[in-house]
């Protein structure tokens, strides 16, 4: 299966480099029909993207920006919104303008197509793949998939931690793992990240009862606080005056108890603190995932996924 990224995976790799180092270079990639990318510096008046290839101008007609945008399915907005960032394409042609310059004809709609067809419709429920986000809304992520085409990370499918909204997590940009989850009749995906976060079991092993360590409050209810340890483990504090959502904490681990599933913290502080997100901890690192458990074993709450069925099951028992 031929590669496929996201856009602005390609833009600093040699050989995309090197097809753009010169006219000769990029008329070869345009005869072998590469895909290439570089960055999108203008949007003009009717809507054509103007790409800075180096060696010369390129120009992504409007009709070509994206699919969809010839039959008005897709609005104007997927191209305006490229401007100063990389775009994928394929040289359609190269001409000259009354001046007697150079510039190449492009195409990002073609890209997509073959992006399309033969990478993300021969994608199955379970397929790990590589993302990226574009934006985030208040309901989830949009990730481009490859080659700009997007598909959605709902918010609940994030973590098992529940945030109050995609930010608590990620940052635009955000290079991710993810799962293809399922598909809808028109083909768009969604997607799925919590499973590869790891189990109840795998995230309660870094810590100790007796330690002290930091959190995120993330709930806070009239019987305790829930704050999060890692993106896949929370724990319930005792109520703590003054604790509000998104604070930043110091908790002490006063049990650790798998048959229950449950971690009880109390908190020495609470505080406010704008900490961007930490890194990302994957579990697992495969490239295809059939079913997940969360849960351990011998507990009687029962979290997991089984993706061959394209069903998510989650009996939460009070998390």
């Amino acid at each position: 299966m031929r590669k496929f990224y996201p856009e602005g995976w390609l833009i600093d790799s040699p050989a995309n480099k090197k097809a753009l180092s010169s006219p000769t270079a990029l008329a070869d990639a345009a005869a072998k029909g590469d895909i290439l990318e570089a960055r999108a510096v203008l949007c003009d008046t009717d809507h054509n993207l103007i790409v800075d290839l180096g060696c010369m101008r390129g120009i992504i007609p409007r009709v070509e920006g994206a699919i969809g945008i010839a039959s008005g399915k897709v609005r104007d907005i997927a191209i305006l919104s490229r401007v100063n960032k990389p775009v994928c394409f394929v040289v359609t042609g190269i001409k000259t303008d009354p001046d007697d310059r150079p510039y190449a004809l492009l195409s990002r709609r073609i890209a997509q197509e073959r992006c399309q067809q033969e990478y993300i419709s021969n994608l199955r429920p379970g397929d790990i793949i590589n993302a990226r986000i574009t934006h985030l809304e208040n309901f989830g992520v949009f990730c481009d998939i490859g080659c700009g085409i997007v598909a959605l990370l709902p918010i609940d499918a994030i973590s098992v931690s529940r945030i109050s909204h995609p930010s608590d997590r990620f940052r635009t940009g955000t290079d991710i793992r993810v799962v293809v989850k399922d598909f809808d009749d028109e083909g768009r995906i969604t997607l799925t990240h919590k499973e590869l976060l790891g189990t109840w079991e795998q995230n309660a092993a870094l810590f100790s009862q007796g330690e002290t360590v930091s959190g995120i409050i993330r709930s806070v209810e009239d019987y305790g606080v829930f704050v999060e340890l890692t993106p896949n483990l929370a724990g319930l504090a005792e109520p703590y005056p003054g604790a509000r959502p998104n604070q930043q904490a110091c908790v002490y681990i006063k049990s650790i108890i798998p048959e229950k599933m449950k971690i009880k913290l109390i908190i020495i502080d609470a505080f406010d603190a704008d900490y961007s997100p930490g890194p990302i901890k994957y579990f697992y690192k495969e490239d295809y995932i059939e079913s997940w458990y969360y849960s351990p074993e011998n507990c009687n709450k029962t979290i997991e996924t089984h993706f061959m069925q394209k069903l998510v099951s989650s009996r939460k028992g009070g998390l």
